[in-house]
């Protein structure tokens, strides 16, 4: 059932303020889901976490061009200390904290207020569109040099059509089958690099490594595609509500997951630039399927372009699976029409699946360089509010119930912030003109949709409620029973 919520409902008494009630913490209310046996168990969350950020190694061969091996590998090593593991750690705090559909967005509205909260929605969303339209590329990239037809034209249009559709069916059908073709098809796409770093080891020259040259590096794609590479380990937290047992499934899964991202990367670079000579211009998108050739011969060849193909459809549900979730729990929260919170009978958002495959299709016309610098602007822009959101909860709430709490108290959490901070003024310091542009211009969107809808509502041209079975995020914290 569905009710509005009035805002003097549950702001009676603000939080700290006792007068005899009795609290609960928002991480004790029940999710709407009520049907535990359909929610998603560690391991295929793993996975899950595993195709939001990663996917495997198809897509970093950018770093090698920009930057050569050393400082490619030195990224794979040093920028999840820098970004992967903070973001990871914030995603289990907050996660815990607040295990429900929308994740990010309900984080942010309840320390800056439902407006900032539509603008993490909204910023978060269209990065995540924007970042599965990658997918489709990537897919017929790897193809292209078995079936040229594939490279552009008619062709190229239809196979993309095809694989969106196909895909997106899959995500209808179920976040568990989503999650346990995330296991299978990421076994599936690693099982040729282990194969290739077997036939490579008499090839290996560890000299290759150590191969540099800081005055021909090109910062704006180096920096790009490691960001691109590692980031995303918050967008589990909007699929919370369908997780068993979140408070103690998502902090597992994130830290076994961190494991498997990095292993994923630097073992196949490791094997790629030390057993080949080096040939920076050829390190591009699909560059492993040469390599692969090169060590083993074209059966390697045609098995790795298999996995790359497996590899990007699990990227693309798992991605998709939460920008669907997050319009999903945005809706529950009263701040998109109550129709975008309908499920369908496997239980999944028919509406956010819909709109998420639509603006797929919008921008996978755009090139792979595009795409990626164009999703990590907006990305940062939302992790900005996230990081202030953290903060923000530390200062003002310190004993909020938090089944998972970074250590460190206030202190601890602004520092937790500065390093990853520091690297979103670099990115964006480093992004193209045309691409500021075209980002800020979907900011301002998000700046004048929200009161948009908000018109919308007053004037009850479409319905807006808020589901009974969440806690209020406007009294900041526990509730009042």
């Amino acid at each position: 059932m569905k009710l509005r919520v009035s805002a003097q409902r549950e702001a009676a008494i603000p939080m700290g303020d006792y007068n005899g009630a009795e609290y609960i913490g928002i991480n004790e209310v029940p999710s709407p889901r009520a049907n535990n046996s359909n929610k998603v168990s560690l391991l295929p969350l793993i996975f899950l976490i595993f195709y939001e950020v990663s996917g495997g190694p198809f897509g970093v061969e950018d770093t090698v061009q920009a930057a050569g091996p050393l400082f490619a590998l030195l990224g794979f090593l040093i920028f999840p200390l820098i970004w992967s593991v903070p973001e990871a750690l914030i995603t289990a705090e907050m996660g815990t904290m607040f295990p429900e559909n929308g994740g990010y967005v309900v984080w942010v509205s309840s320390a800056l207020g439902p407006y900032w909260g539509f603008q993490q929605g909204w910023m978060k969303w269209l990065s995540g569109v924007i970042d599965n339209a990658l997918y489709p590329v990537m897919f017929l990239d790897y193809l292209k040099s078995a079936i040229p037809a594939l490279g552009g034209g008619l062709p190229r249009i239809v196979a993309v059509l095809a694989l969106t559709v196909v895909l997106t069916y899959m995500n209808y059908r179920g976040l568990t089958i989503v999650g346990w073709a995330a296991v299978s098809l990421g076994i599936l796409s690693m099982l040729p690099f282990v194969v290739m770093g077997l036939i490579s080891i008499p090839k290996i020259r560890p000299e290759r490594w150590l191969v540099a040259d800081v005055h021909s590096i090109d910062w704006n794609l180096y920096l790009n595609t490691l960001f691109w590479n590692l980031n995303y380990w918050d967008s589990i937290s909007t699929l919370a509500g369908e997780v068993r047992n979140p408070k103690k499934t998502l902090p597992k899964a994130l830290f076994y997951a961190v494991l498997l991202v990095v292993l994923s990367y630097l073992f196949p670079l490791l094997i790629g630039t030390g057993a080949v000579p080096l040939e920076r211009e050829l390190w591009t998108d699909g560059y492993f399927s040469d390599i692969a050739k090169i060590l083993g011969g074209v059966w390697l060849r045609f098995w790795l372009q298999g996995a790359a193909a497996v590899s990007n459809m699990g990227m693309f549900v798992a991605e998709m699976s939460s920008d669907s979730f997050q319009l999903l729990g945005m809706a529950e929260r009263g701040m998109l029409p109550e129709f975008f919170a309908k499920r369908s009978r496997h239980g999944t958002p028919i509406l956010g699946i819909i709109f998420s495959a639509s603006g797929v299709l919008l921008l996978s016309w755009l090139s792979f360089q595009e795409i990626v610098a164009a999703e990590n602007f907006l990305y940062c822009f939302g992790m900005i509010l996230e990081f202030i959101a953290f903060v923000w909860l530390r200062i003002k709430y310190p004993n909020a119930p938090r089944p998972f709490k970074i250590p460190g108290g206030i202190i601890g959490a602004i520092l937790l912030c500065v390093p990853p901070a520091i690297l979103i003024g670099v990115v964006l310091a480093f992004s193209t003109i045309k691409i500021m542009i075209v980002s800020l211009a979907a900011v301002a969107i998000g700046l004048v949709l929200q009161p948009c809808i908000k018109l919308i509502e007053r004037k009850r041209w479409l319905k807006f409620s808020t589901s009974s079975d969440l806690p209020d995020i406007t009294a900041h914290g526990p509730l009042i029973r």
